[in-house]
């Protein structure tokens, strides 16, 4: 809203009551295509194709829009987090590696000592 604009307290009641009834019927236009495809699930196709139906078609290019942002965002996330998990993954098998190795040096220093004991006796 511009500068200076004052909102009462009855506008922004009446402006949620229309922002809510505007969603229920929204979602029941799209569950209906949602049936048609005989599915449970309302998917974005649904609500897009019920913008249409109930003639807000200027809406569905600017949602179709954000549509995609969100995909690409939750594929990002989704990228880093298997690179974060194959990275967690990695830093754990060199961390083994390291622990067996640490064994392994145990273990021959070990032989070595019981080898001199040995030569000693």
């Amino acid at each position: 809203l511009p500068d200076g604009v004052n909102i009462s307290k009855e506008a922004r009641s009446a402006i949620s009551r229309a922002a809510s009834v505007f969603v229920l019927y929204a979602t029941s236009c799209a569950n209906n295509f949602a049936m048609k495809g005989k599915r449970k699930t309302l998917n974005a196709g649904d609500v897009l194709s019920a913008m249409e139906e109930m003639e807000f078609q200027r809406f569905v290019a600017p949602l179709k829009e954000s549509l995609e942002v969100y995909r690409r965002e939750q594929k990002g996330k989704k990228e880093a987090r298997k690179d974060k998990d194959k990275k967690a993954d990695s830093e754990e098998q060199d961390k083994s590696r390291e622990e067996d190795n640490d064994d392994d040096d145990e273990r021959m220093e070990e032989e070595e000592q019981n080898e001199e004991e040995e030569v000693d006796n």
